[in-house]
């Protein structure tokens, strides 16, 4: 049984990788052997150190710059990874924006950016990738959505149906993929200690286990889907005991 998948001689894609959740995957996949692409869209400092620091230790990373909500600018990700590392093994798709907005302030433009950012991203990264994953008949694509695709959450309706989206997404792709070697899986995580919860430390006061998760704890349950051949099409749920669907 593999319990740490090894992903020597994988290449990784980790969108809204410079930091969090992001970052903390990416360190994982490098650790477990994987070569590592680190996408952002604005924090190319964050990026860029944190690629220095794989690469330091003898890890193998690149920092790559696209909006991923944007067809033109996935299309140039996908070629320079493949240029520069090879044809990507493993996607996961982390990128996302949280606009808070409650009801009465909501707009169609939030409504539409939130989608775009949180949803489409994963559709376009997704399809970019499957043709070289189809050939080697190989592949593992994680979707990092929220507790919020099941609860009411604290960032709006538009973040829910992203997310619940994202979900649904992974699942349709997942039936469809599996003959082919590629799993598809989603992981759920709620309340997690990163830049969007700075400052909110008092919603440990709602968590079972009494803090804020741990971008670390994220990174290992992605791990987990990556060497695991049976699982596709789920939602890997972390919450502290906050609820048990």
């Amino acid at each position: 049984m593999i319990i740490v998948p090894n992903l020597d001689g994988k290449v990784a894609l980790v969108t809204g990788g410079s930091r969090g959740i992001g970052a903390a995957v990416a360190v994982a996949l490098a650790e477990a052997g994987a070569a590592v692409a680190v996408n952002y869209r604005e924090r190319a400092d964050a990026a860029d150190a944190l690629v220095a620091d794989l690469n330091s230790a003898g890890k193998r990373a690149i920092a790559v710059a696209a909006d991923v909500s944007q067809a033109p600018d996935v299309t140039d990700m996908i070629a320079r990874v493949g240029s520069e590392l090879g044809p990507v093994d493993i996607l996961v798709n982390n990128a996302g924006i949280a606009i808070v907005r409650g009801v009465e302030d909501l707009s169609e433009e939030d409504f539409d950016r939130t989608l775009t950012v949180n949803l489409k991203s994963a559709f376009l990264c997704t399809q970019a990738v499957l043709p070289a994953m189809r050939a080697r008949k190989w592949g593992r694509i994680v979707n990092i959505s929220s507790g919020a695709a099941r609860g009411a959450g604290a960032i709006g309706p538009h973040y829910n149906a992203s997310k619940a989206g994202m979900e649904g997404l992974t699942r349709g792709y997942a039936a469809r993929l599996v003959r082919d070697g590629i799993t598809v899986n989603s992981v759920a995580p709620s309340l997690i200690d990163t830049d969007m919860m700075s400052g909110r430390s008092d919603l440990a006061a709602r968590i079972p286990l009494g803090r804020l998760g741990h971008p670390e704890e994220v990174a290992q349950a992605v791990l987990m889907t990556l060497g695991n051949d049976y699982m596709t099409g789920q939602t890997i749920i972390l919450n502290g005991g906050m609820a048990f669907i």
